[in-house]
């Protein structure tokens, strides 16, 4: 940083707030400082544009997996009832448009910094102001900090010996540049999560070869992706108010019916008949959710759900040594994933799968990628879809200090905290949207639960002539140890998932969730404010 640049500053800030990101949280969070109550915001991003995610994300094959009605934010219901879709599923330049739509319709590029990295924030404590610093060499004072930087966005690329010797293209999925097009090529895709599996799919169609690099089988469901009729979607319009109820008081929020019937209620051959109805209706979180209520929690249930989709692997991939590769031993209690034929894809003849686990990748050479067997796969480029430092990896990624000169890196040292998703204690008039122990739910809808929460504080805080909001300690240690409680009553720290940081060497195994779900969640949110922010400190 440059000294030059921490210039005394008077108490007057520059801006309001300060909002960093131009997703979906980074968006509303201006409109409703800005436009709803006529803060005075400065905004930043680092990309050219708007869309956050979707900016980056434009590998081939790149889909939302949450239906098309309720991929968006409820509070535009112009934006709905103009809106115009072809399939169940956005894909990602369907997604870039509506929140592009969105920026226009809401005036929300003036305010915007593009092609700016926010690199350091500290709280003055002389001042009660935040200190935000950019890649431009620029320094803005603010009161509130507002931050939407993403759960899925700071990339994380294994450090292989010799890519620097490769003489291909590497990529990660998360930094797709732009025009890049690998047909006719010979592709290597290393990792097998979601982004992965939507990546292997359309590379499959359009590669010379395409050589798969597992580290662990998946549990793939169909994702029944379908196009949706004119009267399809006006129904949906019609029913609006109603579908965005439901959805709000759901627990994982992506527009249908959580099942309430235990699978270890019901004999085998229903379960088999609603695993089956569900496979074919298509969606990872229907799956896992709307077959039966135990399947995340009940071990029994979870092996009911694994072993079903084991069998369809069988029948699928006609290759028994495949098809053994690509057979999950873990729990079926990751994030859901889905996709379009996924298991056919090792079908054809132009792809083949190597067992990383078994055969590990022992470093990248001039001409691809060598196991420690002494097998040299020949490529002509390679796609990391490795995921993300998620949750937490873009905040420990900026220089974050609070009061007393704390850093995020030190106050999350030992796992993330948060309290509410959406502050952090020692840090005041700080605010994450996605922040760490928020709902693990469909984004859309619990970004628009935390930025008007969010919204909601800093007008109580301006009301009331406060100068900082903070969450108190001993609120935020409730907090954590309630998601961590939660989260005991699942399966899912028993797998090994980005969920609780285990995609990351060194990170630690911890809660990142709130797991129990959107509608209690926001019953949470809202009995803070019944009780008059009690677990908030403010100063006068």
């Amino acid at each position: 940083m440059n000294e030059k640049t921490t210039n005394t500053r008077t108490e007057t800030p520059d801006f309001d707030a300060v909002v960093v990101g131009a997703g979906f949280g980074g968006l509303y969070a201006v409109h409703k400082l800005r436009d709803e109550q006529g803060l005075r915001v400065q905004a930043y991003d680092n990309a050219s544009d708007v869309g956050g995610t979707w900016y980056w994300n434009r590998y081939p094959g790149a889909l939302s997996d949450t239906e098309s009605f309720c991929y968006r934010f409820s509070f535009d219901k112009e934006g709905l009832e103009n809106a115009r879709w072809k399939n169940r599923y956005l894909t990602q330049p369907e997604v870039l448009d509506y929140l592009n739509d969105v920026a226009d319709r809401y005036d929300l590029r003036r305010s915007y910094q593009f092609h700016t990295k926010v690199t350091a924030a500290h709280f003055d404590e002389s001042t009660q102001l935040w200190r935000v610093w950019t890649d431009k060499d620029q320094m803005v004072t603010a009161k509130y900090l507002v931050t939407g930087l993403g759960l899925l966005s700071a990339t994380n690329k294994p450090p292989f010996d010799g890519m620097d010797t490769f003489k291909g293209e590497i990529i990660h999925t998360g930094a797709w540049p732009e025009g890049m097009d690998l047909s006719g090529q010979r592709v290597g895709v290393v990792g097998t999560g979601s982004t992965g599996v939507q990546v292997i799919i359309a590379m499959a169609e359009t590669a010379e070869h395409l050589t798969v690099f597992q580290r662990s089988p998946q549990y793939v469901v169909p994702i029944g992706n379908w196009p949706e009729s004119e009267e399809k979607i006006q129904e949906y319009k019609d029913n609006y108010d109603a579908i965005w109820d439901q959805v709000k008081s759901s627990a994982v929020a992506f527009g249908f019916e959580e099942s309430t019937v235990p699978a270890t209620s019901v004999s085998e051959e229903e379960r088999e008949r609603v695993f089956e109805e569900i496979w074919n209706k298509g969606g990872g979180f229907r799956f896992m959710f709307e077959t039966f209520s135990d399947i995340a929690t009940d071990q029994e249930a979870n092996d009911a759900a694994a072993n079903f989709i084991k069998r369809k692997i069988a029948q699928i991939v006609k290759d028994p040594e495949t098809a053994k590769k690509l057979m999950p031993s873990d729990l079926y209690a990751k994030r859901p994933l889905c996709g379009n034929h996924y298991y056919e894809v090792y079908n054809r003849d132009n792809v083949s799968l190597e067992d990383v686990k078994a055969d590990p990748i022992s470093k990248f050479t001039e001409n691809g990628i060598l196991l420690e067997s002494g097998k040299e796969i020949e490529l002509d480029a390679i796609i990391f879809a490795t995921g993300f430092d998620a949750v937490e990896g873009n905040y420990t990624r900026i220089d974050l200090q609070g009061r007393n000169d704390v850093t995020i890196q030190d106050k999350w040292k030992d796992g993330p905290l948060g309290y509410l998703g959406v502050m952090e204690a020692d840090f005041p008039n700080f605010f994450m949207i996605l922040g760490p122990n928020g709902p693990f739910t469909n984004l859309p809808p619990t970004i628009e639960t935390q930025v008007e929460w969010i919204s909601d504080a800093i007008a109580v805080t301006e009301r009331n002539g406060h100068k900082t909001i903070e969450p108190k300690p001993e609120a935020q240690e409730a907090w954590v140890e309630t998601c961590q409680s939660i989260a005991d009553m699942t399966l899912f720290p028993k797998a090994q998932s980005w969920i609780f940081g285990a995609n990351i060497p060194g990170k630690k195994n911890t809660v990142r969730f709130y797991m129990a779900g959107l509608g209690a969640y926001r019953q949470e949110l809202q009995a803070v404010v019944d009780d008059n922010y009690s677990t908030l400190e403010f100063d006068n």
